[in-house]
């Protein structure tokens, strides 16, 4: 098995097998650059083009790290990807000359800033855990069936929105909007007083496709580049009162976090699985010659307390699915597109991926080890969203974390022109 001579590399959660991309700002890099990390070293992309250590691998290095974003190599497509892996992966093994050379272009991150590392084109969210959808059903329709007769026949989702998606470590305004809790006679207006998380695997894409022209499940690896940590954050009551009959709108759109790292598909091949039997059978266009899950393991901390450990494996729809569904209507892929899989919900208690679904509804507070309780978010509360998969060769290969804090609403109730103002 192959180590790199890069000092803390192995056994960390960002060893060889993994080798995530990412866009970092610091002293070394003052203007920001994309980097591979490797352990707590960022191997600096441009630099090599530069010292024409990536010449015979990728001749186009040069153009493709000349700025700060990682838009130039998702769209270069799967061939220059598994190249530059290649060639990295050399450059970090092997001692000598090629060492030498390679060294000055690595750089400790500590201290350094990561940066939304490409450009989101457009975000879909899906809802694909079915145990998540029968628990919200049962809490938001309790006197109707927990999963809306459609769910099994086709990967739902919603069409969210790409400028509000934000890198790890943002904070989180208190979104404002209308609320009608169950119950109460009229809406009322104002900061959300049920604020949660969505904890969720994201998916993005590089290659893009023609309008017009669905997308197989069987080319997903032709599409999708790599895979991020996502957080949905969701105001409830605000989304209880609007999603019907078009769905999360307000809700949803305020902020959606990911992780600074795109893990690329190719560092997680030891983590494909079998996917959940799925009863009914799919229409064609949903069946995989070569289906497979993802085998991740989450972990959500409130505050510094683990309060979920979601377990990935047990989504039914599989992301090949959700890309072809995305697709099958003739709608385009474009470079720097997120999909996610919806909250991440496993059959137990502890591992649910929403704070909804952790105090069923605010009705059952669970516990921080401060020794406080909760059901939905207050101010000043921080949460952080980590994973990881097992690498082909036993390594464990690390996501980072995805964390946001949450700020107190932007909110002045006596403003005359505020639509809370009592002359309005």
């Amino acid at each position: 098995m192959a180590t790199s001579w890069v000092e803390g590399a192995e056994g960390s959660a960002f060893p060889l097998a993994n080798l995530p991309y990412g866009v970092v700002s610091g002293a070394e890099l003052p203007d920001g650059g994309v980097v591979v990390r490797i352990g707590n070293h960022g191997l600096r992309l441009a630099s090599l083009a530069g010292a024409g250590l990536l010449d015979d691998a990728v001749p186009s290095a040069s153009t493709l790290f000349a700025k700060p974003s990682l838009d130039a190599l998702l769209a270069a497509g799967p061939q220059v990807w598994q190249a530059l892996r290649t060639r990295v992966s050399e450059l970090l093994t092997r001692g000598g000359d090629e060492q030498a050379l390679t060294a000055p272009s690595v750089v400790p991150l500590v201290g350094t800033t990561v940066h939304l590392p490409f450009t989101v084109a457009d975000y879909v969210d899906f809802y694909s855990s079915q145990q998540h959808a029968e628990n919200v059903g049962t809490i938001f329709r309790p006197d109707a069936p927990s999963l809306p007769e459609n769910w099994k026949h086709l990967p739902i989702g919603y069409h969210g929105r790409a400028g509000t998606v934000v890198v790890s470590g943002t904070p989180v305004v208190r979104p404002l909007g209308q609320r009608k809790p169950r119950g109460a006679p009229s809406p009322s207006f104002g900061p959300s007083q049920r604020l949660d998380i969505e904890c969720e695997v994201a998916f993005v894409v590089g290659v893009g496709s023609q309008a017009g022209e669905p997308v197989p499940t069987s080319a997903f690896t032709e599409h999708v580049f790599g895979v991020m940590l996502l957080n949905d954050w969701s105001a409830r009551d605000i989304q209880a009162w609007e999603y019907q009959p078009l769905g999360p709108f307000l809700g949803k759109s305020f902020a959606t976090s990911v992780s600074p790292w795109v893990v690329p598909l190719a560092g997680l091949a030891g983590a494909r699985v079998d996917p959940p039997t799925q009863d009914p059978p799919v229409f064609d266009y949903l069946v995989d010659p070569d289906p497979w899950a993802l085998d991740l393991e989450l972990e959500i901390r409130l505050n510094g307390t683990v309060v979920s450990r979601p377990p990935f494996r047990t989504q039914y729809w599989t992301p090949g699915q959700q890309l072809a569904h995305l697709t099958v209507n003739g709608a385009s892929l474009r470079t720097g597109d997120v999909f996610a899989s919806g909250t991440v919900t496993g059959p137990l208690r502890e591992q649910r991926g929403s704070f909804l679904e952790l105090s069923w509804g605010g009705q059952e507070p669970f516990a921080l080890d401060d020794g406080t309780t909760r059901t939905f978010l207050e101010d000043g509360d921080t949460v952080s969203i980590s994973g990881w998969a097992m690498g082909t060769d036993g390594s464990r290969i690390g996501f980072g974390e995805v964390v946001g804090t949450v700020l107190p609403a932007r909110f002045d109730p006596h403003h005359p022109h505020h639509p809370a103002h009592p002359s309005r």
